[in-house]
């Protein structure tokens, strides 16, 4: 199975993506399938005009952006929380697609502040299934990233492990059950 971490802010000196890191290494430690991690910072995406309905009918500047979302069968969304809600840039960046029929999410969000992005998480709770996707009711939502996590993405806050297994062995679950009804219809 292919997951796709989507790390949704675009500064390049991002501290949620300490967090898209770790998960990304979870996953390779974890299981046997493999985790992409796509960074906003790395996709100038202009403002959704028209859908990407193909990677061959996606411009050539984002032809490999396109064919890791279009190859996913699972993703991950991580976000800051910008004003109560998830950040623009992943939202421009979903709007760029299809809807993605079946495919599992988790929400993830991280913060500075003592709530973590809370409110984010329940935006992003609305938005999936307007996207066709279906949300994992397992939430992880990391308050005081920066110090929970290195740059790198090493978890130094051990009290928090327990957090991110219970998210990740539930996304897993889900997005697994999932596939085989993927691959059948």
């Amino acid at each position: 199975m292919r997951i796709e971490i989507i790390s949704g802010s675009p500064r390049p000196n991002s501290i949620t993506r300490r967090v898209a890191l770790h998960l990304q290494h979870w996953i390779d430690q974890n299981t046997p399938h493999e985790a992409g991690l796509i960074d906003m910072k790395d996709w100038e995406l202009p403002v959704a005009q028209t859908v990407f309905v193909s990677v061959e009918k996606t411009p050539e500047q984002f032809r490999p952006l396109s064919e890791r979302i279009f190859g996913a069968d699972a993703f991950i969304l991580l976000t800051p929380e910008y004003n109560g809600s998830y950040s623009p840039a992943m939202k421009n960046l979903l709007d760029h697609y299809p809807k993605q029929h079946h495919k599992p999410f988790g929400i993830v969000t991280a913060s500075p502040g003592s709530l973590g992005g809370l409110r984010a998480s329940q935006q992003l709770l609305l938005l999936i299934p307007a996207l066709f996707g279906l949300a994992s009711p397992y939430l992880l939502i990391v308050p005081f990233v920066e110090q929970k996590f290195l740059a790198d993405g090493t978890l130094v806050d051990e009290s928090f492990a327990n957090k991110v297994h219970n998210f990740m062995t539930e996304f897993i679950w889900l997005a697994e059950k999932l596939l085989p009804e993927r691959i059948s219809v």
